[in-house]
């Protein structure tokens, strides 16, 4: 699906409008709920509904990455028809990193049960920051591995078409090469709350990097989608702060008491339907006012 994405469906870069997002994001939906589908057959009804639950948990939490990447699209002033390219090759690294993170904390977890406790307490914690944290500024240009990249190579002073490096008198980094790399180290600190989000709901290495996968893989689409309403969501980060809170205190308490998958999955969608419906009937001042 990658391949077809970008060497037929995007082979010319071109801004992605709002409906061909919207009918992408389907389709993913529609892939993911397939596998859910592949996976009862195969493993059973446990891990299929370990799969949705997972799956739902990634992809709400990926949702907040939605709101960084529009930060950082807005503050480097990325053309429209390169934002899709950037997105595709920052997933394509996250399924790579998020791959190996799966595999350290799966054989963390299943040699040493401790770690179980750090990452329910790493989760907790996350989720009170982000509480507290709102609709804190976020500033790309404090990225440390930015600011060391710019000390190693040097970046030309405009985006030339979609190339990442260019040669002029050596080689230099383009501005969209440096989108890449913020975008990167940005979903590896998103990653550090996802997964054990998603290793407190169960250990199959298999079903937690493929409810990753499917999750990631809709992100792209889902922003074109979804970044001219971000605003309207300005509650889901409350939504967002009690899940990761949930299963936070559920890792914590693994070992004293176990909550079916089921009760996770249902905690989980009300708890996020409830945030997006409250951005609704009480949306931001100015925001209806401008729509």
């Amino acid at each position: 699906m990658l391949a077809l994405d970008l060497g037929v469906l995007n082979r010319r870069s071109h801004p992605v409008k709002f409906r061909e997002a919207l009918i992408l994001s389907g389709v993913w939906i529609m892939l993911a709920g397939a596998f859910a589908v592949l996976v009862f057959f195969w493993h059973g009804h446990a891990s299929a509904l370990e799969f949705v639950t997972g799956y739902v948990v990634e992809l709400s939490l990926s949702v907040d990455n939605l709101f960084v990447f529009l930060v950082i699209f807005r503050y480097f002033k990325v053309p429209g028809e390169q934002q899709h390219k950037v997105l595709f090759w920052g997933i394509l690294g996250a399924l790579i990193l998020r791959g190996m993170f799966i595999l350290v904390g799966v054989n963390l977890i299943q040699r040493f049960h401790w770690v179980t406790y750090i990452f329910g307490a790493l989760l907790v914690y996350s989720g009170l920051k982000l509480l507290r944290q709102g609709d804190t500024d976020i500033h790309p240009e404090k990225n440390p591995l930015l600011r060391l990249f710019r000390r190693v190579l040097p970046v030309t002073k405009d985006y030339v078409g979609g190339k990442f490096f260019v040669r002029r008198v050596g080689l230099f980094a383009t501005p969209l090469f440096v989108v890449l790399l913020v975008i990167e180290t940005t979903d590896v600190l998103f990653a550090v709350d996802s997964i054990p989000a998603v290793l407190a709901i169960t250990l199959n290495a298999f079903i937690v990097y493929t409810s990753n996968v499917f999750a990631i893989l809709g992100l792209r689409s889902m922003y074109f989608a979804l970044a001219g309403t971000m605003d309207m969501f300005h509650h889901l980060h409350y939504g967002l702060s009690v899940v990761l809170m949930f299963v936070g205190v559920k890792m914590l308490g693994s070992h004293y008491f176990q909550i079916p998958t089921v009760w996770t999955l249902v905690v989980v969608v009300l708890v996020l339907g409830a945030s997006v419906l409250a951005s609704v009937v009480h949306p931001r001042k100015g925001h209806s006012s401008k729509a």
